[in-house]
Order: structure tokens, then sequence, then C-alpha cells
């Protein structure tokens, strides 16, 4: 399983219309992906009420991990989206 840790730089973190792409995002992906805000329980990313329960703000570090043969440009999606809101 790849992984990547991300620091926030979206200004309104991850509320609204960058989770709703983010949710996308992962959901396109074909295998399992999941967020953690810093060292919390992972949710899954595929999952609109998880990924805004999280309650991610700018400035916060969450972890990003995605498995299969598109991880890597699964991760590069979803850090772009986080960086950039």
């Amino acid at each position: 399983m790849a992984q990547r840790r991300v620091t926030v730089g979206a200004e309104v973190g991850l509320h609204a219309r960058p989770a709703a792409l983010f949710v996308e995002a992962a959901s396109a992906a074909g295998g399992t992906v999941t967020v953690a805000k810093g060292d919390g329980d992972p949710v899954p990313a595929k999952s609109i009420l998880a990924v805004m329960g999280l309650d991610v703000r700018h400035g916060d570090e969450i972890v990003i991990s995605a498995d299969g043969d598109d991880a890597e440009a699964v991760l590069d999606r979803l850090t772009g989206i986080v960086n950039d809101g």
C-alpha cells in the first residue's frame, strides 16, 4: 500500500467542493483508498461523509493511502486536490 503525508495547502481545507473532488478522484481508483487526519484512524476516502467528518482544515497534516496498480497516480491526484483546493 502506497502512502503519503500531506500538509493541506488549500485555504478552505478539505470541505465542500474540495472534499467532493477528493472523493470523486478516490472513487475512480481501482483499489482501496483511505485518509486519516494526523495519526488518527483512517476512513474510506470514497465516502463524502467520512471525509467531511475528519474536519480537515488548512495546515492540517493528513495521511492518504492507496493500493492497486494505479496507487501512485491516485496519490498524485489526491495530493493535488488538497494542495490546490
